[in-house]
C-alpha cells in the first residue's frame, strides 16, 4: 500500500509540475471549463478517473466520472469509456441482486449519456456505443428478454441509419434472441416476420463474412417456427412478383419454404423457376419430392433423372436410382422400377432397398404371367425380399415390411402336385421366364 501512495504521490507531483508549466486559458483547453483554474481541476479529475481504472478503484473511479460530467461532459469522450468500465467491473462484483440492478441501471444511463455527447464520433458513433450497451445488458440481465430485444433493438435501427459495420453481426445476435423468444412465446409470429422482412437487406452484397451471418440469421428464422409455409408465402409471393427475375430472392424463399417442408404449388413453381436458372442435383432431388408426394411422378423422375445426369459421385448415383426406382414403382412403371434398381445394385451389391424394390417388382409382374411362369416369379421376388431383409437389419421398419411379403409372396409358390405335373424337383434351379424377373434363376419350392 506504502508503494502504491509512493507511486501515487510522485504522480501527483508530476501531474502538478507538468501543470504548472501549462496556460489553462489558452483556448485549446476550453471544453474543460470556464475558467482556468476550473479547467486546471477538471484535467486532474480525468487524469485521477484514468489512473483509478488501472488501479481498479472502481469506486474512486466513478467519483471522478460523476464529477467530469457535472463539469464538462463534452471534454473527453474517454470519460464515458473509463466511466462504462467501471461500472461494468462494478456489476460484475455486486453482492446482491439489487446492488446489482442499481449498477447496471447506472450502466446503461452511462452509455446513454456517451451516445448525448458524442453521438457522431469518428471511431465509436451511436451504433456502436448502443451495440456495447446491448451486449452488456444482456451479460447482465439475461433473463429480462424484453429489455434486451428492446436495447438490440434500438443499436440495429442506430446501425440502419449510420451504416454501421458490425451491422450484420449485430442484427443476427437482435434476430436469433427475437426467434428465441417467439419459439417460448414471449412474441407474436407477426413480429418476427417483420423483422425478417425489414432486415434481410443488412446481408445484400458478395461479402463472404455478411453471407456467413446470413447463413444464420436465415437459420434463426427456419428453426423458430415462425416460418411456417403459409406465413412464408405470403411474405415471398408479392415480391417475387414484383421482381421475378431476382434469383437471390428466388433462392431465399426456396431455401426457407423447403427447410419449412412446405409442398404447395407456390413453392414448387417458384423451385421450379429457380432451378431453371441454377441447376443443381439438390435443387432436383427437392422437387422431385414435392412432385412424388403430390402423385406427380413424371415430373418427379425427370428432376431425378436430370440430377442423375450431372452426378459423377457413385455414391449419390446408387442413392438416385434408388429414389428412381421407388417413384417408378409408385407410378406402376414395373419394368422402368426393376430397371433402375438394378443399377442401384450394380454400384452397391448390398444396398437392401434396391432388393426390396426388386422383390416388389417380381411380385407385382407375376399376375400378369400365366401358370407356373407366374408362380415361378413368386420365387424370385422371394429371394430378393429375403435378400432385403438381411440387409435392412439396421431399419427395423423396411426389414419388417419384407418379412411379411415373404409371408406374402410364399402363397404365390406352385403346390408339390403343381411342380409334379411341371416335372420339376424341389431344389431345382429354374429361370423366370416371364415379368421384370425374366432372366433370374431361382430355385424350385413347393408352397
Amino acid at each position: 500500500m506504502k508503494n502504491v501512495k509512493f507511486l501515487l504521490a510522485g504522480l501527483l507531483a508530476f501531474v502538478g509540475a507538468a501543470s504548472l508549466a501549462q496556460d489553462f486559458s489558452d483556448p485549446r483547453y476550453a471544453p474543460w471549463g470556464d475558467t482556468p483554474e476550473a479547467r486546471k481541476d477538471n484535467l486532474f479529475a480525468s487524469n485521477f478517473l484514468k489512473e483509478a481504472i488501472t488501479n481498479r478503484d472502481y469506486n474512486g473511479a466513478t467519483g471522478y466520472f460523476w464529477t467530469l460530467v457535472r463539469n464538462c461532459p463534452e471534454a473527453s469522450e474517454a470519460t464515458f469509456i473509463r466511466g462504462a468500465s467501471a461500472y461494468s467491473n462494478k456489476v460484475a462484483m455486486a453482492k446482491t441482486l439489487d446492488e446489482k440492478k442499481l449498477l447496471l441501471d447506472t450502466l446503461m444511463m452511462v452509455y446513454d449519456l456517451r451516445v448525448q455527447y458524442f453521438p457522431e464520433s469518428k471511431n465509436y458513433g451511436k451504433a456502436y456505443v448502443l451495440d456495447r450497451k446491448a451486449r452488456e445488458y444482456m451479460t447482465y440481465n439475461p433473463s429480462d428478454r424484453d429489455g434486451i430485444r428492446r436495447y438490440f433493438r434500438e443499436a440495429v435501427d442506430a446501425g440502419l441509419e449510420s451504416g454501421y459495420d458490425k451491422l450484420p453481426e449485430l442484427t443476427v445476435i437482435y434476430f436469433s434472441n427475437l426467434c428465441e423468444d417467439y419459439k417460448n412465446d414471449s412474441v407474436y409470429p407477426d413480429e418476427v416476420m417483420a423483422e425478417y422482412e425489414r432486415l434481410t437487406p443488412v446481408f445484400a452484397g458478395d461479402d463472404p463474412v455478411v453471407a456467413e451471418s446470413k447463413k444464420q440469421f436465415d437459420n434463426a428464422f427456419g428453426v423458430s417456427g415462425a416460418a411456417s409455409c403459409e406465413n412464408l408465402e405470403t411474405l415471398f409471393r408479392a415480391r417475387i412478383e414484383a421482381d421475378p427475375g431476382n434469383l437471390d430472392l428466388l433462392e431465399q424463399a426456396v431455401v426457407l419454404m423447403s427447410r419449412a417442408g412446405c409442398d404447395s404449388d407456390f413453392f414448387l413453381s417458384i423451385s421450379e423457376k429457380y432451378y431453371e436458372a441454377r441447376p443443381t442435383s439438390q435443387t432436383a432431388m427437392m422437387l422431385a419430392q414435392g412432385f412424388q408426394e403430390k402423385g406427380y411422378f413424371d415430373k418427379a423422375t425427370r428432376y431425378l433423372r436430370e440430377a442423375l445426369a450431372s452426378e459423377t459421385d457413385p455414391a449419390e448415383q446408387e442413392l438416385l436410382y434408388v429414389r428412381i426406382s421407388m417413384v417408378e414403382l409408385a407410378a406402376h412403371r414395373i419394368a422402368a422400377a426393376a430397371e433402375a434398381a438394378r443399377q442401384a445394385k450394380a454400384l452397391n451389391p448390398e444396398n437392401g432397398f434396391a432388393y426390396f424394390i426388386l422383390g416388389q417388382c417380381y411380385a407385382a409382374s407375376a399376375a400378369n404371367c400365366p401358370g407356373l411362369a407366374g408362380q415361378a416369379a413368386y420365387w424370385a421376388a422371394y429371394d430378393a425380399m429375403s435378400q432385403a431383409a438381411s440387409l435392412l437389419e439396421g431399419d427395423s421398419s423396411y426389414q419388417q415390411s419384407a418379412q411379411a411379403s415373404m409371408a406374402s409372396y410364399r402363397k404365390g409358390f406352385p403346390t408339390t402336385e403343381e411342380c409334379f405335373f411341371n416335372e420339376l424337383k424341389e431344389g431345382d434351379r429354374y429361370t423366370v421366364n416371364c415379368g421384370a424377373a425374366t432372366g433370374v434363376v431361382t430355385t424350385v419350392r413347393p408352397r
